[in-house]
């Protein structure tokens, strides 16, 4: 039986990924009290409880992020020259890369991630102006009228708190507080009738989202026999073959999400470590799978010290298409979620047994899962990778052609008066529940409008991670990590800012000298608002 009890504070914030960090330390910055809440052992969400390096855009090292997105990336860095044996010339590179993957200019293991993030956070802990509730999700909210009084946190143990607070944030991954407390909200694949993007189908389709991944670590023992269990659903998944694809799902081959022709793949465990900048935007480098999202790479390190590289799958392959988990029942997402995790078992144990070596053999049974880079017992990430959230209906919409470089062209992306922050990625969907294939345009640098961050209608409730007013499709270049902790950080800032002013967000969103003074105060805080000039872009 559950028993609840009640707490309160400033600002409500629910979902411990990089935007509910970002958030609560922005507030914390500026004087407020804040209670995080978070359903995993871990916060910071896809880079770390989700096992996911960051997907960043080539000029991260200069400029495109938030000041303190940059410090969290310069301190995983130094835990690293702190605590690692690195080679001479690693630990004197400016950028870094503990595993030299492929996908990222800072590819490190998530565990690692996860600490650095607790001690940014550790200070506030200790002053009590920060409480952190782990495993705890929401489970109820209170309104009245346009304002959320309160919201109802389960723990583990059933227990459940009772949180009021003047701010509410929802940085939960799949927007998890705006069905429970009335937002209105859209879900799915909006239609091209009511948004006008050239990638939208003709009929909205609610239901029809992107994959989600339940990604694992392993690393390889050459000589070594690692193999795992044979999954119980091994052979249906073996031949499974999801709609518009050329092959079997568990495979090498697989569409490239540019051009939708297929082709295969390389993995060779522990092959060639040297040094490599990452830069999508001229290589997606995921031809050799092993070097694509290695978050261990020895080269790195004195000789000696790591027996192996270490890489992260998060390939196509694991892309969980069955069905979604948002508008399901607990039963649904249940077999969902366990479907996913045999799926990526089913992948490691084809890779195991079956792959085809470049040696003309079969199996690489010297893979090892390495569950401690997750922090968990079985190998897995703690939560599975989400791509997709709800999302606000918000007072500005950022639909396709506000940042397709097909339609924009020369003229770069739509220039937002209230702009908030900056990003940059292609808009990226992954293939989708609904049966669709990749949808990969290429975009523009972009900026975030305050108005995607503004409710309709309720006056206290901001959106903080991957369910701002974008769309299905713009979501696929608003969803990474740097854009995330920018989210996140705007709204804790914008709720502190509000608490201080007797204001409300629509009050700013509206008000041409309120908004002024509002990215006034954003950009004194390391918020860039607008791009710099890109050369050869």
């Amino acid at each position: 039986m559950s028993s609840e009890t009640a707490t309160s504070t400033d600002i409500l914030v629910v979902g411990g990924g990089l935007g509910g960090v970002a958030a609560a330390l922005a507030a914390l910055r500026r004087g407020r009290s804040v209670l995080l809440t978070e359903e995993s052992d871990w916060i910071g969400g896809q880079l770390t409880s989700q096992g996911v390096p960051p997907d960043e855009h080539a000029w991260i090292e200069r400029f495109g992020c938030t000041r303190t997105y940059r410090e969290l990336r310069e301190n995983i860095r130094a835990y690293y020259r702190t605590w690692y044996p690195l080679t001479d010339e690693a630990r004197a590179a400016r950028d870094l890369n503990p595993g030299q993957g492929r996908v990222s200019r800072l590819c490190h293991e998530p565990r690692i991630g996860a600490a650095v993030l607790d001690a940014m956070v550790a200070p506030w802990v200790a002053a009590g102006r920060l409480r952190i509730l782990y495993r705890h999700r929401p489970v109820a909210a209170s309104v009245d009228g346009e304002r959320v009084r309160s919201v109802v946190v389960e723990g583990p143990d059933g227990v459940r708190t009772g949180v009021g607070a003047r701010y509410v944030l929802d940085a939960t991954e799949l927007g998890d507080l705006l069905p429970l407390t009335g937002a209105e909200h859209v879900t799915g694949f909006e239609s091209r009738h009511d948004t006008g993007e050239p990638s939208a189908p003709d009929e909205a389709q609610p239901d029809n989202m992107q994959a989600f991944s339940w990604v694992f670590a392993v690393d390889h023992r050459a000589g070594e026999d690692h193999t795992i269990d044979r999954p119980a659903g091994y052979a249906a998944w073996r031949s499974y073959q999801p709609p518009k694809w050329p092959n079997p799902l568990i495979s090498l081959r697989a569409p490239d999400p540019r051009t939708l022709e297929p082709f295969e793949r390389a993995f060779i465990p522990n092959g060639d470590s040297g040094p490599v900048v990452a830069d999508q935007s001229k290589d997606p480098g995921d031809r050799e799978l092993w070097a694509f999202r290695r978050i261990v790479a020895r080269s790195v390190f004195r000789r000696g010290f790591a027996r192996s590289d270490v890489t992260v799958v998060n390939w196509p392959m694991i892309d969980y298409l069955p069905g979604p988990l948002i508008g399901v029942s607990d039963e649904e997402r249940d077999k969902h979620l366990a479907g996913a995790r045999e799926l990526s078992m089913s992948m490691l144990y084809w890779l195991q047994t079956e792959a085809p070596r470049p040696d003309g053999g079969t199996g690489w049974p010297g893979l090892r899962l390495r569950g401690d880079v997750m922090g968990t017992a079985d190998g897995l990430a703690m939560a599975p990778y989400i791509r997709e959230s709800r999302r606000i209906v918000a007072r500005r919409q950022v639909v396709e052609q506000d940042l397709s470089l097909a339609v924009r062209g020369t003229r770069g992306a739509e220039r937002y008066p209230d702009s908030v922050g900056v990003g940059m990625y292609r808009i990226d969907l992954h293939p989708s529940t609904g049966g669709d294939t990749y949808i990969d345009v290429a975009s523009c640098p972009f900026q975030i409008p305050l108005g995607a961050l503004v409710p309709v209608r309720l006056r206290n409730l901001l959106p903080a991670a991957k369910n701002i007013g974008t769309t299905h499709i713009t979501n696929g270049s608003y969803r990474l990590h740097p854009v995330e902790w920018n989210v996140g950080e705007v709204a804790g800032a914008l709720a502190a800012h509000c608490l201080d002013g007797g204001l409300e967000p629509q009050q700013v969103y509206e008000d041409g000298a309120r908004l002024a003074a509002f990215q006034d105060e954003l950009a004194a805080d390391g918020v860039e608002l607008a791009w710099p000039e890109i050369k050869g872009y």
